[in-house]
């Protein structure tokens, strides 16, 4: 029985990946780019409109070949398009320390900034303030062989709100 559930797993497990669908795992080393893609909205009223020049922040947590937290890894995303595309990339020598090994534990991609006066106040819609958390990937079979994860999207609002699911504000 153990036996028939093992092989079922990893025939689920081999599918997942042949789908090009996996999710990160805690510990896993950056063996290949990874790559943040979403799009960033104005919520005005009820009306969302893209931002074009908006821009996602993408932290990482790392640790050490020994286990130990070591300093976040932080990258901003391009510029968003006309349409409020957004794409932020994160190659394994941007998370490599000098001379150590170093793992990433977990990533979230958070909204960083507005380049709107009049739609300038980030929302937790899809997490845009306490950070989405990168789950499942795309693998893109390129040369670079990129991780691709799509979040949000974002919103960002013409006004300021309390959200009461955000304890303390984040």
């Amino acid at each position: 029985m153990a036996q028939t559930c093992s092989i079922l797993y990893m025939l689920l497990l081999s599918s997942l990946f042949a789908a090009g669908i996996a999710t990160i795992t805690e510990g896993e080393l950056l063996s290949s780019m990874i790559g943040v893609q979403g799009l960033i909205y104005c919520k005005r009223g009820s009306k969302l409109t893209p931002i074009q020049g908006a821009v996602a922040r993408v932290t990482c947590e790392r640790t050490d070949e020994y286990g130990y937290e070591a300093e976040d890894v932080t990258v901003l995303s391009q510029a968003t398009d006309a349409k409020g595309y957004f794409l932020a990339t994160l190659s394994s020598s941007e998370v490599k320390d000098y001379k150590k090994v170093m793992k990433i534990k977990e990533c979230r991609a958070f909204l960083e900034l507005s380049p709107s006066d009049t739609c300038s106040f980030p929302t937790e819609i899809n997490r845009g303030i306490s950070g989405a958390i990168l789950q499942n990937y795309r693998l893109l079979e390129n040369k670079l062989k990129m991780k691709l994860f799509t979040v949000g999207p974002f919103v960002f609002s013409s006004e300021e709100t309390q959200d009461k699911s955000i304890p303390n504000g984040y």
